[in-house]
């Protein structure tokens, strides 16, 4: 029986999605039969955690950083775990948006127009031009 290990919560703005995400994708591997699920609420020292469990592959359910910018996955990755979703490289480009933009633009992938602006001068004022459609 495989073992699963659900990664999810974590301490992103996003942790109460990625939460429901993860008992979502868990209770459906339950469901499934044949697999043994971990849930595993992300905390700093996940290193130990996975040591302990010893998982044959990681679901990361993670929203927001530390789950999407490549962190987990390089940890997962110096310590063997095979795991779901897109690798480091790719994680950690596709958090920087401009940087994803720029690179999809030079594939010859049409990307839409944008600008980026300090959080501070976001604060400030809306800095989209009219009519502030996104």
């Amino acid at each position: 029986m495989k073992h699963v290990a659900v990664l999810m919560g974590g301490w992103s703005a996003e942790r109460e999605v990625s939460l429901n995400s993860g008992k979502a994708c868990a209770d459906a591997l339950e469901r499934a039969g044949g697999y043994r699920v971990s849930r595993v609420d992300v905390t700093p020292d996940i290193a130990a955690t996975l040591r302990d469990l010893k998982p044959d592959v990681a679901l990361n359910m993670l929203h927001g950083r530390p789950g999407e910018d490549g962190t987990i996955q390089g940890l997962l990755e110096i310590v063997g775990i095979p795991y779901s979703h897109s690798g480091v490289a790719a994680s950690a480009v596709a958090m920087q948006k401009d940087m994803a933009k720029t690179i999809l633009r030079a594939a010859g992938v049409p990307v839409p127009g944008g600008r980026v602006v300090a959080r501070a001068e976001a604060a400030k004022a809306h800095v989209l031009p009219p009519p502030y459609v996104i």
